[in-house]
């Protein structure tokens, strides 16, 4: 009877094993709506992001979950298991499964319509940009002109400058009022001189640009290239991109949650 028994165990953690199947490449997962299901390619070049959303979907965490927060010319995002029988009206987007994931930023995977991406605390709280354990969005952005593109991308490295010379000011604030207040202007000049050259060259380190690719999809299916290399995609949808357009017209509360439930049902096909 007790070799029976282990015998049962063993059968059972073969199949869920066999069923998962962490690991195994070109996984397809399902995400069935009631505007219709979308059918996604999880990446195999994210496989921490791939396996986790696995795990999660093999679970049925994400069955009766809401899309809560939609934006049309942006995104819908779900994930929430806090959402599962919300009340109308309530604040969703804090729960999760207590845990986040390491980035897998990857410049080859990008913001073009119909990625699916991790959802994340911001930067002040995790400036390390992991993502969130479950929730997740779908991208819809908009489509640019190749003009609306370089302007785009001109205005973000401005910021990333500014960023990086208001840190690297801050830094030296101290000794740069001490030079000022002793008279020591050559010093002084020396040192912001010295500032300079460190921005300019994390600036060129870290300053956006755009492939080929990435300019030939955000001029015709369209995106949202500024959040590229910010939150991680690992994967894009390969059939019903257009529910995500369905979905993001829907009437909505001043917090972007549907006014009637849009609830999803996610399984993997392989």
């Amino acid at each position: 009877m007790k070799n029976l028994i282990y015998l049962l165990i063993l059968i059972s953690f073969i199949s869920c094993q066999q069923k998962l199947e962490l690991g195994k490449n070109n996984r397809i997962v399902e995400i069935e709506t009631e505007f219709g299901s979308m059918k996604v390619k999880l990446y195999d070049q994210t496989p921490k992001h791939r396996d986790n959303f696995l795990k999660l979907a093999y679970a049925d965490y994400f069955n009766g979950t809401l899309f809560h927060r939609v934006i049309d010319g942006f995104m819908i995002q779900g994930g929430d298991p806090d959402s599962k029988g919300a009340k109308a009206g309530q604040r969703l987007g804090e729960g999760g499964p207590g845990y986040q994931i390491d980035a897998e930023f990857r410049p080859e995977l990008f913001h073009k319509k119909g990625v699916i991406a991790a959802a994340r605390e911001g930067d002040d709280v995790n400036p390390e940009k992991k993502s969130a354990g479950s929730q997740f969005y779908l991208a819809q952005g908009t489509v640019y002109t190749k003009g609306a593109l370089d302007t785009l991308v001109m205005n973000i490295n401005g910021k990333l400058k500014s960023k990086i010379f208001n840190r690297k000011q801050k830094e030296n604030a101290e000794a740069i009022m001490k030079f000022q207040a002793e008279g020591e202007i050559e010093k002084m000049t020396e040192l912001v001189d010295k500032i300079q050259s460190q921005v300019d060259s994390l600036y060129e380190i870290s300053k956006k640009s755009l492939s080929d690719e990435q300019i030939k999809a955000y001029t015709s299916v369209g995106g949202i290239p500024h959040l590229d290399g910010n939150y991680t995609v690992f994967g894009e949808l390969i059939e019903g991109i257009e529910i995500i357009d369905s979905i993001a017209k829907v009437e909505k509360d001043d917090f972007d949650r549907p006014l009637k439930d849009i609830s999803m049902k996610i399984k993997i096909l392989q």
